[in-house]
C-alpha cells in the first residue's frame, strides 16, 4: 500500500511539473486563439466523479458481479474515448483549474483548459492545442 501511496503522489507530481512546463511563456507551440463566446464546462466533472465514486458504494470487492462490471467499464471508456470527454479529470479541478467552451469567430467550438475564471467573451488567448477541440491556456 505505501508503495501505490508513493507512486500517485509521484505521478501526480510529474503531471503537474509537465503542467506547468507546458504553460510556461516560453511554450514552443503556443498559438493566439480569437474566441468570441465563453461558457463553463466543468459540469461533466460530476459524470466522472459518480463513475470514480460508483464502485465504493459496493458491499465487498470480491462479492462484485464482474460479468455486469466489466461490460458496463468498456462501455464507460468507450465512450469517454470517443467524445473528447477524456480531457475532463477531476483532480484538475482540484488544483484550480477551470474548463470553458469556447465558440472562435469560423464557428468552431473548443474546450479550453485554465487557471483564470473567465466571464467575458471578445478575447484573445495564447494557447496550445492538446487534442482535437481543446486548448490549454499558457501565461
Amino acid at each position: 500500500m505505501a508503495w501505490l501511496l508513493i507512486g500517485s503522489i509521484l505521478l501526480v507530481a510529474v503531471c503537474l511539473f509537465v503542467l506547468r512546463k507546458t504553460r510556461s511563456s516560453r511554450a514552443p507551440a503556443a498559438e493566439q486563439h480569437k474566441i468570441t463566446t465563453v461558457e463553463p464546462a466543468d459540469r461533466e466533472n460530476m459524470a466522472i466523479m459518480l463513475l470514480y465514486l460508483l464502485p465504493l458504494f459496493t458491499a465487498d470487492f470480491d462479492k462484485l458481479n464482474w460479468i455486469m462490471w466489466i461490460p458496463t467499464i468498456v462501455i464507460f471508456a468507450f465512450i469517454a474515448i470517443t467524445s473528447h470527454s477524456y480531457f475532463f479529470n477531476p483532480l484538475l479541478g482540484a488544483f484550480g483549474w477551470h474548463f470553458y467552451r469556447v465558440h472562435t469567430p469560423q464557428n468552431v467550438t473548443n474546450i479550453l483548459i485554465t487557471k483564470r475564471i473567465l466571464l467575458q467573451g471578445d478575447q484573445t488567448i495564447k494557447g496550445i492545442e492538446l487534442g482535437d477541440y481543446v486548448i490549454l491556456e499558457t501565461e
